[in-house]
């Protein structure tokens, strides 16, 4: 089975990228075909300075292999290493109806968000059916919130294979881990950088502290007990801990004697133990750039002998012809 899913590397990576996408990636890269890459044609809607977004592109390669991803085991590569992915967005144009796309919930929460209108942000579920079509890919690993352009990709790919006679395209399922569907900021909203709203994965543990403080959370005294469920501050901690973790987190809010700025000291712990040699890592692999540039090459030429093999039964089923 193969498993793809890619991420922006519009900023640094926080906690909802960890939980929503690259987590389950970790997992998946034990047991299955997986496939990430750098979205960095995605990137452009929301990212325009070019010097920024070279440098965020490294950057989020070394980040998601100091978080664990394994090039040896899964392929791994920038998106825009693979042209082929271009093509076919263009090609499956044809097949995305107006509709469809005026469907989109992204497109419009972006807009309402302040993002311009543009032709890239509209034809965004395009690129990421490309994405995914490209490499016949079984699974996306998604949050609840991306589910609808794995829909989109699965109706583009329906459309595509009536129309050319065949089952060329596969048609991808999506997965959700519903416990972790949606993360919230610390607005409570969802997590993401559109928000504002974020926690660094990376930040330094004084940033980390004061970034953790803005948590909005109810004023209740200290003595009184606290109410976990909706609370912030627990569904994060919620995330780092088992069972059992969290059922005595529970009992702490439920006892009262402890306010929430205990809570956000505890969540600032959690953090920094966990990503602890995630940072070590990534000293690392910033001191050795050639190594990180070798292997996102090596995952672009494995994927993109998938993807010329892919495009060239798809051209002969659209009649671009080959000499």
């Amino acid at each position: 089975m193969r498993t793809l899913s890619g991420i922006q590397p519009s900023g640094e990576f926080h906690i909802g990228n960890y939980f929503g996408m690259i987590s389950q990636m970790l997992r998946a890269q034990e047991k299955e075909d997986v496939f990430i890459f750098l979205a960095n044609y995605h990137a452009l809607t929301s990212v325009f300075d070019g010097k920024k977004l070279s440098d965020q592109t490294k950057n989020a390669a070394i980040d998601l292999i100091a978080l664990g991803i394994d090039p040896t085991r899964a392929c791994f590569w920038a998106q825009s290493d693979v042209k082929e992915v271009l093509e076919l967005y263009w090609i499956l144009s044809q097949y995305a109806p107006m509709g469809l796309l005026e469907r989109a919930h992204s497109y419009k929460d972006k807009i309402a968000k302040g993002l311009s209108p543009s032709h890239g942000l509209f034809s965004y579920p395009v690129l990421m059916a490309a994405d995914i079509l490209l490499y016949d890919t079984d699974v996306v690993p998604v949050g609840r919130d991306q589910i609808q352009h794995v829909e989109i990709a699965r109706d583009i790919a329906i459309k595509f294979n009536n129309a050319c006679g065949g089952s060329l395209l596969t048609l991808p399922e999506f997965r959700v881990e519903e416990d972790v569907a949606v993360i919230p900021g610390v607005d409570g909203a969802k997590m993401s950088k559109s928000y504002s709203n974020t926690i660094d994965i990376f930040l330094d543990r004084k940033s980390l502290e004061k970034r953790i403080k803005q948590i909005v959370t109810a004023p209740i005294a200290l003595e009184l007990p606290k109410e976990w469920k909706g609370d912030t501050v627990f569904g994060l901690c919620a995330l780092f801990l088992d069972e059992n973790g969290q059922e005595e987190l529970k009992r702490r809010y439920e006892r009262g004697g402890e306010g929430h700025g205990h809570f956000k000291a505890y969540l600032l712990d959690l953090i920094w133990s966990r990503f602890a040699s995630a940072r070590a890592a990534r000293e690392k692999l910033r001191n050795d750039p050639q190594k990180v540039s070798d292997l996102l090459s090596a995952g672009a030429k494995k994927a993109g002998l998938i993807a010329a093999e892919k495009m060239r039964h798809v051209r002969e089923a659209v009649g671009i012809y080959n000499f």
